[in-house]
């Protein structure tokens, strides 16, 4: 696993390479304010009204996963002018629950070089979402547009 440095551009990149993002907890506080005011659903925003759901309990909303899954992202795989997405598919195997851990383990699968700007490339990255227990809770593959160095 590499930790990033301050800034990657296409051709710091390696395909099979992998990042590991910090830690992030996932509180009852956080996930209710997050989904009263984004994704207001019983299963997100109601502890007691959750158990009756097909949660079984209170669950982060998916969208407060991919939030918090960006910010690592962010924090450990800082490329050279943002992370600017250019699709991406993602999936939630496991409901993130009040009290977790999570963190990001990022690989990245594909390189491509632009065929019509010189200056960028493209990076298929594959983040995987795990609690503390190592359970997947979210995956998603993206393509990012990453930069070149200017005298590259």
């Amino acid at each position: 696993m590499a930790f990033a440095p301050e800034r990657l551009f296409f051709e710091d990149l390696q395909v099979g390479e992998s990042f590991m993002s910090g830690s992030y907890e996932m509180t009852q506080e956080r996930i209710l304010s997050f989904a009263s005011e984004f994704d207001p659903q019983p299963f997100h925003t109601d502890p007691d009204a959750a158990q009756e759901t097909f949660f079984a309990g209170l669950a982060a909303s998916g969208w407060h996963t991919c939030a918090v899954t960006m910010r690592l992202l962010v924090e450990s795989v800082p490329v050279a002018g943002g992370l600017i997405g250019a699709g991406s598919e993602i999936s939630w195997p496991r409901a993130v629950r009040p009290g977790d851990l999570l963190r990001v383990t990022t690989t990245i699968r594909e390189l491509a070089a632009s065929k019509s700007k010189p200056d960028r490339g493209f990076a298929v990255l594959e983040s995987i979402t795990l609690n503390q227990d190592d359970a997947v809770c979210q995956t998603t593959v993206s393509r990012v547009l990453v930069f070149r160095r200017a005298d590259a």
